[in-house]
């Protein structure tokens, strides 16, 4: 198969590349996939038919048993990649479980190594895997010559440098479909100037030190307090986002994070705390006002993302650190926070809503200052609200929650359940949210209408891979845009709208975290030049606080001059600014 200067050769059976001199997925005289074989567990897979495109398999069986499903493996090349699918059908009345994965690997052979008798030193190359949340990356460097190799798989699959491996549940005659894409490039390169990330990287780890907090009530245990001096307790989102970014780094603060997470969620129904049975609190107080119930936030529940963020962080820890004991100890927790999930106030009507008509917080989002929530005219939205970001969370969370049943939890069942509700969530959001200048609005209201705000949320959304290609790539655009960028970071809200204001807490005011998530997004959806011009610009504000970076500055742009004018009541040190240039470091 042919595109342009990328050729697939290979075996003539079974439409493998099995590693030989002869096969492979060459670009531009360089082959980025050496190895790339179709395994299935407990079968001898039987080429039924070959053609250009299309191989139909089955797994070996007796000469009069019948084979439980059928194979049908579909590829198409494009210029600098190659995109499979494996649609398995099954003829059996009662669900079945099949492993199915391949054997990756990429030599970075040239073509004229490949055709010569000489042989070549290549002693001096650097070669790397890495296996992430969500892809597999070969990469390779000579003499100024580099590539690199990426493998994605749909729906997630578990990653090693080996290869790619899904748990498949065939439901009784029906049909399962698994995608692989391989994309090959140039290597990418940092996406920052590694100089000054480091520097902001070493302040960040050491706030984050300073930050650590004993677990209460957990023994043993640390979380990342908020930010001083404001918030220097347990709360649910910042410390879940906080131990997400730095999970590479500090994994005790996840491990403590989730414990202490799982000791307070909700038991029960009581609308003084917005508690529910499942849900992961927002706030934890210990002062008087607290105490004697002044106030509601000796224990609060008012967070519509933490926990979502809950199950995202327990399946992240568990992918980073392949220890399963955390996952295995909080699975009660984690169905829990499911069921909390997919009930009948949450993605069983649609989407995670809040009201806001009941104590402590109006908004339970990350935006949860009052006037945040508001159309591009101003209007505020009205309750109960979805807002876009926590569905993305939710996509993400369910997913997480899928791989952790089929890997961890032994409940293939449960594990394909979960995949079609993070499914049936991205096919509802693309329909519901999608504006109709193709941006993602900022929420739905209690009328279900578009909040059509320009904001910066729908970098989250970007970052929790909710959106198909095209959508993702006009998002990716649209947030790259100077009303967005001040040229220090994000604003909340894009100027020149009628609520912007660039003083504003959540309607205009620059957030380090949030940029960096919207980062995070933009490098995802391939645009890295846009992504790296504005981490550039988040650096550039750090290094007028000696690496550190503030809780949020305001939207006051860069070409005024001078550095970033500062947000009156920002929190410093702060947690997950500490942790942005983690996350900016794991692009």
């Amino acid at each position: 198969m042919v595109a342009g200067t990328t050729c697939l050769l290979t075996t003539a059976a079974g439409a493998d590349v099995s590693g030989s001199t002869v096969d492979g997925l060459f670009v531009d005289d360089c082959r980025h996939l050496s190895r790339l074989v179709l395994r299935v567990s407990g079968a001898d897979l039987r080429v039924l038919r070959s053609d250009p495109g299309v191989t139909t398999y089955a797994p070996g069986t007796a000469r009069h048993e019948d084979p439980p499903y059928l194979l049908v493996r579909r590829r198409r090349v494009t210029p600098g990649r190659l995109a499979e699918s494996l649609e398995l059908t099954s003829f059996a009345g009662t669900p079945q479980t099949v492993e199915v994965g391949y054997e990756v690997a990429a030599d970075f052979a040239d073509q004229f190594e490949l055709r010569s008798a000489r042989t070549f030193d290549k002693s001096d190359a650097v070669r790397d895997t890495a296996a992430g949340r969500d892809r597999l990356v070969y990469s390779y460097a000579r003499r100024g010559f580099a590539r690199t190799t990426t493998v994605r798989a749909a729906p997630p699959a578990g990653l090693t440098p080996d290869g790619v491996r899904w748990t498949a549940v065939l439901p009784p005659r029906g049909t399962v479909t698994l995608e692989l894409t391989v994309s090959a490039s140039p290597a990418a390169g940092p996406l920052v100037a590694r100089d000054d990330l480091a520097r902001c990287v070493r302040q960040g780890l050491a706030d984050l030190d300073a930050l650590r907090m004993p677990a209460p009530g957990v023994p043993g245990a640390v979380v990342p307090a908020a930010g001083a001096p404001w918030f220097l307790t347990v709360f649910g989102r910042d410390s879940l986002l906080t131990s997400l970014f730095a999970l590479s780094h500090r994994p005790e603060l996840a491990a403590g994070t989730l414990r202490v997470l799982a000791a307070t969620q909700g038991r029960t129904d009581d609308e003084s705390r917005v508690e529910q049975p499942g849900k992961v609190i927002h706030e934890l107080r210990h002062g008087e006002l607290a105490t004697t119930g002044e106030v509601p936030y000796a224990r609060y529940y008012g967070s519509v993302d933490a926990t979502p963020l809950f199950l995202m962080l327990l399946a992240a820890h568990h992918e980073v650190t392949g220890d399963e004991a955390p996952a295995r100890s909080l699975e009660p927790a984690a169905r829990a926070a499911v069921g909390w999930m997919l009930g009948p106030g949450g993605l069983a009507a649609g989407y995670l809503r809040y009201r806001t008509d009941r104590p402590g917080l109006v908004h339970h989002c990350w935006k949860d200052s009052a006037d945040s929530i508001v159309f591009r005219d101003g209007a505020p939205a009205a309750g109960p609200i979805a807002v876009a970001e926590a569905q993305g969370y939710a996509y993400r969370a369910l997913l997480g929650a899928a791989r952790l049943a089929a890997r961890v939890w032994s409940d293939p069942a449960w594990s394909a359940e979960l995949t079609a509700a993070a499914a049936g969530l991205r096919d509802r959001f693309a329909a519901d949210f999608r504006l109709p200048d193709g941006f993602v609005a900022l929420a739905l209201d209690g009328s279900g209408a578009a909040v059509d705000a320009a904001a910066s949320n729908a970098g989250h959304v970007l970052w929790c891979g909710l959106l198909d290609d095209e959508w993702a790539g006009t998002v990716a655009d649209r947030l790259a845009g100077d009303d967005f960028f001040s040229g220090w970071g994000l604003r909340t809200l894009a100027a020149g709208q009628v609520p912007y204001h660039p003083l504003s807490y959540h309607r205009g005011g620059v957030w380090p975290h949030d940029t960096a998530i919207a980062v995070a997004g933009l490098a995802a959806a391939g645009r890295r030049a846009e992504a790296a011009r504005i981490a550039d610009g988040l650096l550039a504000a750090a290094s007028y606080g000696d690496g550190r970076l503030p809780e949020v500055m305001t939207g006051l742009g860069r070409e005024r001059g001078g550095g970033p004018v500062p947000y009156p009541h920002s929190c410093s040190p702060q947690a997950w600014a500490a942790a942005a240039p983690l996350l900016l470091l794991d692009i």
